[in-house]
C-alpha cells in the first residue's frame, strides 16, 4: 500500500512539473521568461500570445515580472497588461510593432469632445485599464516600427506603443519608445506614477507623451524627440468625466518637437490643473511654443514653476493664453491661469512669435513672474503701430494671434505681472518696442534690461495699465531707456513719479524763492498744487500722472541761476515737463534738446484756465537741471509733472 501511495505521488508530481513546463513557471524569485510561454526572439514570429500568457501568470501568481531577454519579439497584436506585473526589457531586446492584428477601438460615448486617438485606448500594441503596480523597466526597446498610425487608424492597425487608463502605480524606467504613431505613450487618469531614465523617438510621427488627468507623478532625467507635442499635459472628456490634475515633478529633460510645443499644457483643459514644478529642462526646438500654457474648454491652471531652462529653436518661447472653445460636458465656463512663475530661463534663437500671455476680459492671466528671464528674440520685425491689438482667430496655438507690436513681451488682458531681474534682446534689429502691456493693471518692471530697436518709438510700453511700476530699467546701449504709458495707464501706488523713479533733493538757484518749489506727490486730474497761488489741475494725461513740483513767482522778477533747478532721480528717466503757452521757456527748451510731445495740460488759478504744452527729455539717473544760466522770463509758469 505504501508502495502503490508513493508510486501515485510520483505520477502525479510528475504530470504537474510536465504540465507547469508547458505552461512555464516563475523562478524563486517571480520572473516569467517569456521564452518559457512560447516566444520566439526572431522578429517575424507573433509573440503577443506567449507575452500575455506570461502577464497572465504572473498575475495569477499575485505579481512578477515578465522578462523579454535579448532578442526582437514580434507583437502582431495588443499585448494585454494586468495588475501586479512589470515588464522588464533587457538590454538588447526589442519588441516590434506590426501592420495590424491589434485590438479594435472600444466605444466611446464621449468621443466628440477630444480627438479619436484620445478617445480609445486599445487600438494600441499595449494596453491596460484599471489596474494598479505595473510597470516598464529595463534597457531594451518598444517601437512601432514605422507600422502605428498617426491619425484614425483602420480595423486591426494601432495609433499608439503604450495607452493606460486608471492605473495606480506605474514605473516607467530606463526602457527607450520609438515610431510611436500618434502616440509613444498615452496615460489618462493615473496616480502615483515615477518615470526615470525614459527616452522617446517620435520625431517622424507625433506625440511624445500625454499625460491626461495625471496626479502625483514625478519625472526625472527624461529625454523626448517628437513631432507634435514632446510632454504634455492635458484633461479631456474621454472618460466622461471632469478630473483633476496636479501634484506632478518633472527634474532633468531634454526635449524637442518638430513642429509643436515642448512642454505643453493643454489644448485638452477640462479639468483643473495645480501644483507643478519643472527643473532642469533643456529644450532643443519647437515648432510652436517652448513653455506652452493654454486653457480652452474651461481649466483653471495655477501654482506652475519653471526654474532652470535652456530653450534655442522655439517659435515662441513663453505662450500663455485664455481660450474659449469650452469642448467638454457640462456647461464649462472660460477658465484662468495663474500663480505662474518662470525662474532662470534662457532663451536663444527663440522665434518667429513674441513671447506672449493672453487673457481675456474676466478672465485675465494674473500672478505671473518672471525671474532672471533671459531671451534673445531673432527680430527683424518692421515698424508697427505699437497700439495695435492682435487678431485673434480662435486657435490655441502662437499663430492664432497676428504679428505683436513687440518683438519682445506681449501682454494683454493680464493683472499682477512682474518681472526682475531680465532681459530682452534680438539678433536682428527690429522696429517694434521690446515690451508691451495691453489692457489690465498691476504690472511690474524691475531691473529689466531691453535692447532698443532703431527706428522703435519707445522701448517699453503700457496700454490702459493701471498700476504700473518701472525701477532699474536700463538699454543694452546704455541709453536712457524710453518708456511710453498712454492714455489710461497710471502709475501704482508707490511707483514714484510715473512707474517706479523717485524723485528728491529739489533745489533752487532762486533761494529767494525757494520755498516755492516743492516736489509734491500723486499728480493726477482734479489735484491742488501749490506754489505762491493755489492751482488745480484740471486734466492730466494718465500716462503722464506722477509727482510733480511747481513754482509760481512775480512775473515781473527777474531769476538767475546755474541752473534755475535740479533734483534727483533714482533710475534713467524720460522727464515731462508743463510749460505755459503764454512765457518764453519753449523756445530755450527747444534749444536744449527737450522735445514737445503734443500733449497739453491744463489748470485752474483762480477763475482762469492756462494751457500748457508738455515737453520731454531722457536722463541718466542722477542730477536732472532744468532753466538757463540767465532767463528773464517768467519761469514760474513751468512744472514738473512726471519721471518715467
Amino acid at each position: 500500500m505504501k508502495r502503490f501511495l508513493a508510486g501515485l505521488v510520483a505520477v502525479v508530481a510528475a504530470l504537474w512539473l510536465t504540465s507547469a513546463l508547458a505552461a512555464g513557471t516563475a523562478s524563486a524569485s517571480g520572473t516569467f521568461n517569456v521564452l518559457d510561454y512560447g516566444a520566439v526572439p526572431n522578429g517575424t514570429t507573433n509573440d503577443t500570445p506567449a507575452v500575455n500568457k506570461a502577464i497572465t501568470a504572473a498575475n495569477a501568481a499575485g505579481g512578477g515580472t515578465v522578462l523579454f531577454p535579448a532578442g526582437k519579439y514580434l507583437a502582431g497584436g495588443s499585448i494585454h497588461l494586468l495588475s501586479n506585473v512589470t515588464i522588464d526589457l533587457a538590454a538588447g531586446s526589442t519588441i516590434l510593432g506590426a501592420a495590424s492584428g491589434y485590438d479594435p477601438p472600444e466605444p466611446n460615448p464621449f468621443s466628440q469632445y477630444q480627438d479619436f486617438g484620445h478617445s480609445h485606448f486599445h487600438d494600441a500594441m499595449i494596453w491596460g485599464e484599471h489596474l494598479t503596480n505595473i510597470g516598464f523597466i529595463g534597457s531594451g526597446t518598444i517601437t512601432g516600427n514605422g507600422h502605428l498610425i498617426t491619425g484614425d487608424p483602420n480595423p486591426g492597425q494601432a495609433d499608439k506603443i503604450i495607452s493606460l487608463v486608471g492605473i495606480n502605480g506605474l514605473t516607467v524606467s530606463g526602457i527607450t519608445l520609438k515610431d510611436g504613431g500618434h502616440f509613444a505613450m498615452l496615460i489618462d487618469d493615473c496616480t502615483n506614477v515615477v518615470s526615470n531614465g525614459l527616452t522617446i523617438s517620435t520625431a517622424a510621427d507625433r506625440d511624445g507623451w500625454n499625460n491626461v488627468n495625471v496626479t502625483h507623478e514625478t519625472i526625472t532625467n527624461i529625454n523626448i524627440a517628437s513631432n507634435d507635442d514632446a510632454l504634455s499635459f492635458k484633461a479631456d472628456y474621454a472618460l466622461g468625466q471632469v478630473l483633476p490634475s496636479g501634484d506632478v515633478t518633472v527634474n532633468g529633460a531634454h526635449l524637442s518637437a518638430t513642429c509643436c510645443n515642448a512642454i505643453m499644457f493643454g489644448s485638452e483643459t477640462c479639468g483643473n490643473f495645480s501644483n507643478y514644478n519643472f527643473s532642469n529642462i533643456t529644450i532643443t526646438g519647437a515648432g510652436k511654443s517652448g513653455l506652452g500654457m493654454v486653457t480652452e474648454d474651461g481649466a483653471d491652471i495655477s501654482n506652475v514653476t519653471f526654474d532652470g531652462v535652456t530653450m534655442s529653436g522655439t517659435q515662441s518661447p513663453i505662450y500663455e493664453k485664455v481660450g474659449s472653445r469650452l469642448r467638454c460636458g457640462g456647461n464649462p465656463t472660460e477658465g484662468n491661469i495663474s500663480d505662474i512663475h518662470y525662474e532662470n530661463i534662457t532663451g536663444t534663437s527663440a522665434g518667429a512669435f513674441s513671447p506672449t500671455l493672453w487673457g481675456e476680459p474676466g478672465h485675465q492671466i494674473s500672478g505671473i513672474t518672471f525671474s532672471n528671464v533671459h531671451l534673445n528674440l531673432p527680430g527683424g520685425g518692421a515698424a508697427m503701430n505699437p497700439e495695435t491689438v492682435p487678431s485673434d482667430n480662435g486657435d490655441y496655438n502662437p499663430d492664432s494671434l497676428s504679428t505683436r507690436p513687440a518683438y519682445g513681451f506681449y501682454l494683454h488682458n493680464v493683472s499682477g505681472i512682474t518681472f526682475t531681474n531680465s532681459s530682452l534682446t534680438f539678433s536682428k534689429n527690429d522696429e517694434r518696442p521690446a515690451f508691451i502691456a495691453n489692457t489690465g493693471s498691476n504690472v511690474s518692471l524691475s531691473g529689466l534690461q531691453v535692447q532698443p530697436g532703431s527706428g522703435s518709438p519707445f522701448d517699453i510700453g503700457f496700454e490702459a495699465i493701471s498700476g504700473y511700476c518701472t525701477s532699474g530699467i536700463t538699454t543694452t546701449n546704455g541709453a536712457t531707456p524710453r518708456i511710453s504709458a498712454l492714455e489710461g495707464s497710471t502709475p501704482g501706488t508707490g511707483c514714484g513719479g510715473g512707474g517706479g523713479v523717485s524723485l528728491s533733493n529739489l533745489k533752487v538757484a532762486d533761494t529767494a524763492n525757494a520755498a516755492h518749489w516743492s516736489i509734491q506727490s500723486g499728480l493726477t486730474s482734479g489735484a491742488t498744487l501749490y506754489g505762491d497761488r493755489t492751482y488745480t489741475v484740471a486734466t492730466v494725461p494718465s500716462e503722464l500722472q506722477g509727482d510733480a513740483w511747481i513754482q509760481d513767482a512775480n512775473a515781473s522778477k527777474t531769476f538767475t541761476g546755474n541752473p534755475l533747478v535740479t533734483f534727483t532721480i533714482s533710475q534713467a528717466a524720460t522727464v515731462y515737463v508743463a510749460v505755459d503757452t503764454r512765457v518764453g521757456e519753449r523756445p530755450w527748451m527747444t534749444s536744449a534738446g527737450w522735445t514737445n510731445t503734443g500733449t497739453t495740460v491744463t489748470d485752474h488759478e483762480g477763475g482762469a484756465t492756462r494751457t500748457f504744452e508738455v515737453y520731454s527729455k531722457s536722463f541718466p539717473a542722477g542730477t536732472v537741471s532744468l532753466g538757463p544760466d540767465a532767463d528773464t522770463a517768467n519761469v514760474g509758469s513751468m512744472y514738473l509733472i512726471a519721471a518715467h
